[in-house]
Order: C-alpha cells, then sequence, then structure tokens
C-alpha cells in the first residue's frame, strides 16, 4: 500500500511510524520540518505512554514541570505536581516541538518512511486512487492522511474548512533566554480564553488562546501578551519572537457535523480538529489518532479504513472534547477562578482533582462526581448556578514564574 501523508508533526510521523513497520510504502510530506510551534509543549502522562515504544523520551531536553501556583483575584495557592522522587516520565514534561517533532520523524524513517521536504498544493479523489499535487511534482497514491494543521489543505480541498465557531485564535511570544520549572494559573477579566506561559529547556512560551467567535486579533492577543511579559521582567535579557496560530476544535461540532475522513483518505490531529476546547491541549490526541488511522489501514476485513476510523473517534474523543466545550463556559470565568482558587488553597481533595487535570489523569466525564466527592459544596453550588446561568465570560490565564537570570 502506497500512504501519502501531508505534515511531520506527532500525528503524521506517528501514523508514519505505525504503517512503515506494518510494510507499508510512506511518503511524508512536509517542507518546514521540524520547527517550533506555538503550543506549550506540555506531554502528559498519557502522552508519554504512547510514544513509549517510538522514542527515548528521557534522551530528549524537557523541563519537569514540579508545580503549578493558581491566582485568583483575593488569593493564590500553591500545587504540588509531582513528588521529589517522581521521574521524569511520570510527571508533566515540557518540550521544544522542534526536537519532540524530529526526534518521531527520525523514528518514522528509521522504520522505513520517507520525508518529502515538499509542500502539497492539491489534492485530488478519483475512485481507487488519490492524487497529490506539490509545488515540484504530481503522484497518485492509494491513501491519504491529512495531518497538516488547523489549515489543513486536505480538509479544504475533500472537506471544509473550520468556521469561526470551532476556531480558537493563540497569539503571543517565544521569550528566549528564560525558563522555569514551575507553571502558574492567573485570572483576568479579558476576553474568554486564557495566557499561558509554558517553560522549556531555553525559553518560555508565553500567548493567550481565544474563541474566534469573540473576534479577538492576534494582535490585540500579542498585545495583551507583551504586556504581561513586561510587567513579570521578563524583556530584560531576553529575545521576544512573535507567533500567532489558529487552533480548531470538534468539540463546538455537533457529532453528525463531524467528517474526518472519505474514500481513501482521513484526517488526524489539529486537520481533524482533535483539540480539547477548554485546555487546548492537541499532543496527546494527534499521537492518538495517528496511531489509530494506521491501524484502521491495517485492518482489510469489514467497513472501510475511513469508517472504522471516524467511529472511533466520534465514540472514544469527540464526547469528551464536547463536554469541554460546555465546561469552558464555566471554567473559564474569573466568579468560578476565584472559587476554585480558594478551594485550592484549603481542599486537598481539590488539589488532587487539578493534579489528576493538569496531568491527563482526570477525564471530563466523572469530573462533577469527584468534585461533589470532594464535599467543596460552595464550589459545587456557583458550578451548577453558573452552568445553568447563561452570558457568563471571563479569562483564566496560565502564566510560569521565571527562575533567576
Amino acid at each position: 500500500m502506497r500512504v501519502a501523508i501531508i505534515g511531520a508533526g506527532p500525528a503524521g510521523a506517528m501514523a508514519a511510524v505505525r504503517l512503515a513497520r506494518a510494510g507499508a510504502s510512506v511518503m511524508l510530506f512536509d517542507p518546514s520540518h521540524p520547527r517550533e510551534k506555538p503550543c506549550g509543549g506540555g506531554l502528559t502522562g498519557r502522552a508519554l505512554a504512547l510514544v513509549s515504544g517510538v522514542i527515548d523520551i528521557r534522551s530528549l531536553p524537557a523541563v519537569v514541570v514540579k508545580s503549578a501556583t493558581v491566582e485568583g483575584p483575593e488569593r493564590s495557592a500553591h500545587v504540588a505536581l509531582i513528588d521529589r522522587d517522581a521521574t521524569p516520565d511520570s510527571s508533566l514534561l515540557v518540550v521544544s516541538r522542534a526536537v519532540f517533532d524530529r526526534a518521531l520523524v527520525e523514528a518514522a524513517v528509521a522504520a522505513g518512511a520517507r520525508l518529502v521536504p515538499e509542500k502539497a498544493v492539491d489534492v485530488t479523489c478519483q475512485p481507487g486512487r488519490m492524487t497529490v499535487r506539490t509545488d515540484r511534482r504530481e503522484l497518485d497514491i492509494d491513501y491519504l492522511l491529512g495531518a497538516d494543521g488547523a489549515n489543513s489543505v486536505v480538509r479544504k480541498k475533500l472537506a471544509r474548512p473550520f468556521g469561526r465557531a470551532e476556531l480558537s485564535v493563540a497569539a503571543g511570544f517565544f521569550v528566549h533566554g528564560a525558563t522555569a520549572s514551575s507553571i502558574a494559573v492567573k485570572t483576568t477579566c479579558d476576553q474568554p480564553g486564557y495566557l499561558w506561559s509554558f517553560p522549556r529547556p531555553d525559553h518560555l512560551a508565553v500567548g493567550i488562546c481565544a474563541a474566534a467567535a469573540h473576534h479577538a486579533t492576534s494582535g490585540v492577543l500579542r498585545a495583551q501578551s507583551s504586556t504581561w511579559i513586561e510587567q513579570h521582567g521578563l524583556h530584560r535579557n531576553t529575545r521576544l519572537t512573535p507567533y500567532a496560530w489558529p487552533i480548531p476544535s470538534i468539540g463546538y461540532q455537533a457529532r453528525g457535523d463531524v467528517r474526518i475522513g472519505g474514500e481513501g483518505w482521513m484526517l488526524l490531529g489539529d486537520a481533524a480538529g482533535l483539540v480539547d476546547p477548554l485546555t487546548r491541549e492537541g499532543i496527546y490526541f494527534a499521537l492518538l489518532s495517528g496511531l489509530w488511522a494506521a491501524d484502521a489501514l491495517a485492518t482489510t476485513a469489514g467497513t472501510p479504513a475511513a469508517s472504522r476510523y471516524a467511529d472511533r473517534v466520534l465514540r472514544e474523543i469527540h464526547p469528551e472534547l464536547d463536554r469541554a466545550a460546555r465546561l469552558s463556559r464555566l471554567f473559564l470565568t474569573p466568579a468560578f477562578s476565584s472559587l476554585f482558587v480558594r478551594a485550592l488553597d484549603q481542599s486537598e481533595g481539590i488539589r488532587n482533582v487539578f493534579v489528576d487535570l493538569v496531568g491527563g489523569l482526570q477525564p471530563y466525564r466523572g469530573l462533577r462526581r469527584r468534585l461533589l466527592a470532594t464535599r467543596e459544596w460552595g464550589l459545587a453550588v456557583r458550578a451548577i448556578q453558573m452552568h445553568l446561568t447563561p452570558g457568563f465570560t471571563g479569562t483564566m490565564t496560565a502564566v510560569a514564574l521565571p527562575q533567576e537570570m
């Protein structure tokens, strides 16, 4: 089987590894691999488990995030994320995306895939055949996997582009010359969304993510990020590199509106909209989609591969993203954040929930039940009131505390 994969990020590279190991002829198209990307780069325990048989994560430079400081309007709470004796692969790691993506692609090439540094500019679908046209040539293949991000050419040609209601806008700066081992969360009263700063080995990734439906431009978000950077003294002795990028999620789509595959093609990762609409975390889902797409292609009997893949995504991922979209209307509000910070400061049970959410161990399904079990009744009552009351807005910001320079 000849498979073309457009995009060499985590989704495309993971699919390439699995397919090449199974004996498929794999071409991995990406003209700018590897590059730094505007996501936080956080790898949760469940993401680490997926790559454990593909790359040696311990060999990559990474920051082990040890704690988080959550700040509200009236107080703050400090939460330890790992024990002193925890190993790096049991905690939240933050890596450079250029380094992480390169390691995955090298694993794919070692398995037999071919990295092609060409840009896919068009794809067409005909019965029994797919055609990919790059900036240099045209070739026919048996199957096409689109792992080319939010602006996916595969999605645009074979499905439809994401609408504004399905997108968030992320904009900010890489702050070269500063890093940390702790993250913090701070509420603000700006547009719904959050500002983050994730500590990578040699820089901070600082930015704001907001729903595109609120019409916050990348320039406005970048200006807010710049203000935060200056307020925390991170503009001194550092170099700032700006970025902006759209982030899609099918969590905003009804199940019946989701289309991520058809005869001869599938969409993976961000191109499929597999991003948490609350945290905007997508690496885990990207890796998972690459594995699932490859597994669907490896099963020749029964329903078509795209149908098997889509059914699995809709059954196992979409419900979680749908819950996250609904919860974001509650969590990204100053009023709820204030209650949550107070509960974090006073309740070990709430701190345990927070740690598991950060580490990817607590799904959204069952979250309300677990919060109720902590007996933080004020938080629970407010959550119910806010969940039933339309019109709440607010912002949650995640920030990293810099080391001394």
